[in-house]
């Protein structure tokens, strides 16, 4: 029987020798580990006893084998026990240091050593240091714990019963359950807590310790939860051992694809070797793409890119303010008829401001997918207006933005970086000058921001590249400040609208390939509309990390995708046959460009 498994036991009598489990030797980190865990915290044992013979290693402690590292004595006629360790077996902890020692009603000087009991003087046969382990009297001991104590007829054999601490009556009570003791490989393990406080306040912290949903090797396992409340009061650790053992039910793969929701991340090492899907292109009409980010870093107030359109179009920028005061990034919109035309935002999306670039991207994309309820603006023939202000950007902080448009007319757009005190109007765009691209990034209008793509599933697993420059082509385009033709790698604001047939019954993953990846992905699967963020938590970086997108119940099913910035592609979405659920909760409003 595993060690810590005798925590969970009621005091038993002494087994026949031929039915006696294993010894557990109480090492020093076992015997730490017991005295920080008192038994009214581990397992609602009452009473804990230690059974002890002179001169053997050989114990139990509530009827479990044990081996103390040093024996019962008997010197001078007194049974004599190693103090630190029969404290550890009994779930008490000595406190003090080299000078002085405290259990219960004994404090004692070691070095001599001298104990006293309530503050009395024992005689001096009571203590003795026995190769630099402090011994005392079997009966101090006891009188000190307020323990019972007995022998047998033959005086060889001890039984020492003593209640665990009290604790706190202040303190928290962490207590949870699992829905079975024993498991086996790769079979999920459910968990229910039922801490609580004393007094009905609130608990304010969770530390768990071993908890897993799901072991793959066969062993032991302790899982342990502390709590604390709103006083600022710990409970006890409390523990309990999980069994693993016999054939496995499922693999870690296989695991991951019926329990693993979306946006965790799960081990496949065989991605990279899956076919790839053949994608069948779809015509769409050429919304265009107004992209700004070069210069990237702009250290003065200045435009950073400027075209003219009318009808739908698709804003893109991505800045970091490098002015050494607060500044704003602005789109400006500049009426170019003789009538007044509308300006109507059909969705934005934006992060700002942030220092941490892999944040522009992934809060983008969740804030563009959610968006809902379109806003306009009049804007009368020459007149400019706003149709994008970003928060103040202190020095050094970024914005990300996406914004789909649609103007009743022809609207010449600016996007402009100004500092803080400077109004976006178009006094102020005629006398700032424009910004020349820092060669680093790009920035342009490029033709097909919505790319259709028809998948059918067949053979799985199977993968579907996107952003490797071939399999799915860049976009072209110009910067028409320049009339530099442009290449826009990583297809960065293209929104891929993604119908794939036979998805039923499937799993979907994201799978990075060209580094760093943390972004969104909106999907519909019948009734059920969600953004999912992938991952979850922090990034995905290799391709044998997939991260979970979803387990579709429905046959056809869409994925709206767009490349996340400040993230690395390609990226491959993999497909594998799952058996797990395949529905999720949740419904936000599905965007259709």
């Amino acid at each position: 029987m595993p060690f810590f498994l005798s925590l969970f036991r009621h005091p038993a009598v002494r087994r026949p020798r031929s039915s006696r489990p294993r010894a557990h030797r109480l090492t020093p980190f076992l015997l730490w580990t017991l005295a920080a865990l008192p038994l009214s915290q581990a397992g609602a044992v009452s009473s804990v006893q230690l059974q002890a013979v002179i001169d053997q290693a050989a114990a139990y402690r509530n009827g479990d084998a044990v081996t103390l590292l040093n024996p019962p004595r008997v010197i001078k006629g007194r049974t004599l026990l190693p103090l630190r360790e029969v404290a550890a077996v009994l779930g008490q902890s000595v406190l003090g240091d080299s000078t002085q020692m405290l259990l219960g009603r004994l404090s004692l000087d070691p070095r001599k050593p001298q104990a006293f009991l309530d503050g009395t003087p024992q005689p001096a046969e009571s203590a003795a240091l026995l190769g630099n382990v402090v011994y005392v009297s079997a009966r101090l001991l006891a009188d000190a714990l307020n323990a019972n104590l007995s022998f047998s007829d033959d005086g060889r054999t001890l039984t020492l019963t003593a209640l665990p601490p009290g604790g706190n009556p202040l303190a928290p009570q962490a207590r949870f359950s699992t829905d079975k003791s024993s498991y086996a490989p790769g079979e999920r393990v459910v968990y229910t807590e039922y801490a609580f406080d004393p007094d009905g306040a609130d608990l304010t912290s969770r530390k768990w310790t071993g908890r897993q949903e799901v072991f793959f090797q066969p062993g032991s396992y302790t899982v342990g939860l502390q709590v604390g409340n709103a006083r600022g009061l710990v409970s006890q650790p409390y523990t309990r051992t999980i069994t693993v053992t016999g054939a496995p039910i499922d693999s870690p793969l296989s695991y991951a694809l019926k329990y693993a929701a979306p946006g965790d991340t799960f081990a496949d090492s065989q991605v990279l070797n899956y076919p790839a899907l053949n994608a069948q292109p779809v015509q769409a009409p050429g919304m265009p793409l107004l992209f700004s980010d070069s210069p990237e870093a702009p250290t003065q107030s200045g435009i950073l890119y400027q075209d003219s359109l009318q009808g739908q179009a698709r804003l893109l920028a991505y800045h970091v303010n490098a002015l050494p005061g607060p500044a704003r990034l602005y789109v400006v919109a500049r009426n170019l008829e003789s009538r007044p035309v509308e300006v109507r935002t059909e969705r934005l999306g934006e992060t700002a401001p942030t220092r941490i670039e892999g944040l522009l991207g992934q809060v983008t994309l969740l804030d563009y997918f959610a968006a809902g309820g379109a806003q306009s603006v009049t804007i009368q023939p020459g007149e400019s207006v706003a149709v994008y202000a970003s928060p103040t950007l202190s020095s050094g902080s970024g914005v990300n933005m996406m914004q789909d448009i649609n103007a009743s007319g022809r609207v010449e757009l600016t996007f402009a970086m100004l500092e803080d005190s400077l109004p976006p109007t178009a006094q102020v765009l005629q006398q700032i000058g424009f910004m020349p691209p820092d060669g680093k990034h790009q920035r342009g209008t490029f033709q097909g921001a919505v790319r259709p793509i028809h998948v059918t599933l067949g053979q799985l697993p199977a993968r579907l590249v996107i952003g490797d420059g071939l399999v799915d082509p860049a976009l072209t385009g110009t910067d028409a400040l320049t009339g530099q033709p442009q290449r826009l790698l990583g297809n960065y604001g293209v929104l891929y609208d993604i119908q794939v047939q036979g998805a039923a019954g499937t799993a979907v993953a994201l799978s990075p390939r060209g580094g760093l990846y943390r972004g969104a992905m909106n999907i519909e699967d019948g009734p059920v509309t969600q953004a999912i963020k992938l991952p979850k938590v922090g990034a995905t970086a290799t391709a044998d990390s997939p991260t979970l997108l979803w387990r579709p119940a429905s046959n056809l099913f869409n994925i709206d995708f767009v490349p996340a910035s400040g993230s690395n592609l390609p990226i491959s979405l993999v497909f594998y046959k799952a058996s797990g659920p395949s529905a999720f909760g949740g419904v936000i409003k599905r965007y259709t460009p």
